[in-house]
């Protein structure tokens, strides 16, 4: 016989309770597991991702445009050039770097009136950056390449960048868009590091007689300087064939703008010894003297001698390493600047090859060089770095693709003067550096592998000798 009815009724719920309860177990554990396979995707996904870009000198990259206006930039020159046009005047017989410049100034001693705020001490007046450090103590940015120190935390972190200028079609450019516009694109690279040095390659003045004698001759708004100290700049070195353009009077106006800006300079002055002396940093207890000499002077008038205004020159070496020999004695790191070499050549020659061995030898340990427009390769002579050619960092763009091809160059160095170079590729546009990215920074890094015998550069951008 069958149970009765209710009895089945009965035993059927219980079962069903029963199942219902298992599915809801079933169902709780399989959300449980559910949530926690999510909670360990985002936690492990959040761990995996960078705290920052994964280039952290630079601040909102974007690729070059390749669309920047190909005019020059000379104030004398108008605004339609050749198809051959170029940054300088290369048939300007007196500018050619193999020989020695025509005896075509006098030696009266002409601009040797003494001017409130340029001349002895570098900078007289403003922010003393000789003294006054950069950014966090220990903080230098990118960790590679640095020497082999005992203590990494104590060098110091210097960059380097090419020919400067904000002359003609560079000026129009930073009125419209206001004068931050070349450096937009550094991010906080030359705020954070101990000290940063460029070519000023132009007077800054309101006045001054421009130079008859020349196809290029510039002339820069002090409002440029400002923005320069703004950006993180240092020191610049005036040792080259543009800076006496709008003659003594903008000599002496660069001078006193630097001095109120607060950046420091070396390679001319109101006379020799003031030329040729360095400007000196402390950085992190380490004591930087800064040093700067050009091969290129259109005419001889333009050399300081004795009480004459003027560029620090080397066509004779002799007070170049002079003066090198004794910022040895007082520094821990000697810097030289050289303005040297033939335009639009990727090769460095007799002269500054020469040039270099012999500041090296005299004691420079670091010498950066610059006038080509264009990069040159790196040599490591006895220890020391010497970068031949940094080419043009803002400046007007010329019809030559190998000019528009710059670079930012690093060095850390340890109180032993030990340091270490690295390559950060930029693209100089019209009036503004850009950093280059993807396929453009592994080619002009393979670029400056090639141009430098003997040295291996790595995907970072660090030379590393062979």
């Amino acid at each position: 016989m069958y149970p009765p009815r209710s009895q089945r009724s009965s035993e059927k719920k219980k079962v069903r309770r029963t199942r219902n309860t298992k599915i809801r177990i079933v169902n709780v554990i399989l959300i449980a597991a559910i949530a926690l396979v999510g909670l360990y995707y985002m936690l492990n996904t959040r761990e995996q991702q960078p705290s920052q870009p994964a280039n952290s000198e630079v601040v909102q990259q974007e690729p070059p445009s390749g669309s920047e206006d190909k005019g020059g930039g000379a104030l004398n020159q108008s605004d339609t050039e050749p198809a051959n046009t170029s940054d300088e005047d290369s048939s300007t017989v007196n500018e050619k770097p193999g020989a020695e410049p025509g005896n075509t100034g006098d030696r009266s001693g002409s601009g040797t009136s003494e001017t409130s705020g340029v001349g002895g001490e570098k900078p007289a007046t403003g922010t003393n950056p000789a003294t006054t450090g950069k950014g966090t103590p220990g903080k230098t940015g990118d960790d590679k390449g640095t020497p082999s120190t005992s203590d990494s935390s104590k060098d110091v972190t210097i960059h380097f960048v090419g020919d400067i200028q904000f002359s003609g079609k560079v000026a129009e450019l930073l009125e419209k868009n206001g004068y931050d516009y070349p450096f937009a694109k550094l991010g906080s690279m030359f705020k954070s590091d101990d000290l940063t040095i460029g070519n000023l390659e132009t007077p800054v003045t309101h006045g001054g007689t421009g130079a008859t004698d020349k196809t290029y001759v510039y002339k820069s708004s002090p409002k440029s300087l400002q923005a320069m100290a703004a950006a993180g700049f240092d020191a610049v070195n005036l040792a080259n064939n543009h800076i006496l353009d709008q003659g003594v009077e903008g000599l002496v106006d660069t001078l006193t703008y630097l001095n109120d800006y607060g950046i420091a300079h070396a390679g001319a002055g109101m006379n020799e010894a003031d030329a040729y002396e360095p400007a000196y940093f402390e950085r992190k207890g380490m004591k930087i003297a800064l040093l700067g000499f050009s091969r290129v002077v259109p005419v001889t008038s333009w050399k300081a001698d004795g009480n004459r205004a003027g560029v620090a020159e080397a066509y004779d070496s002799t007070r170049a390493v002079e003066a090198i020999k004794t910022a040895r004695k007082k520094a821990d790191l000697v810097i030289v600047v050289a303005h040297w070499g033939e335009e639009r050549v990727s090769t460095p020659n007799e002269d500054q090859t020469r040039l270099a061995h012999e500041f090296v030898d005299a004691g420079a340990d670091l010498i950066i060089g610059g006038h080509p427009h264009v990069l040159q390769g790196l040599e490591y002579y006895k220890g020391k770095w010497i970068a031949y050619s940094t080419g043009n960092f803002i400046f007007t763009k010329s019809t030559n693709e190998e000019t528009w091809k710059t670079a930012v160059f690093q060095a850390r160095c340890s109180r032993e003067a030990a340091c270490s170079m690295k390559v950060i590729p930029y693209e100089a546009a019209l009036g503004q550096a850009v950093p280059m990215l993807d396929d453009a920074n592994r080619l002009l890094l393979e670029q400056m592998a090639k141009m430098s015998p003997g040295i291996r550069v790595t995907a970072d951008g660090v030379a590393i000798p062979n």
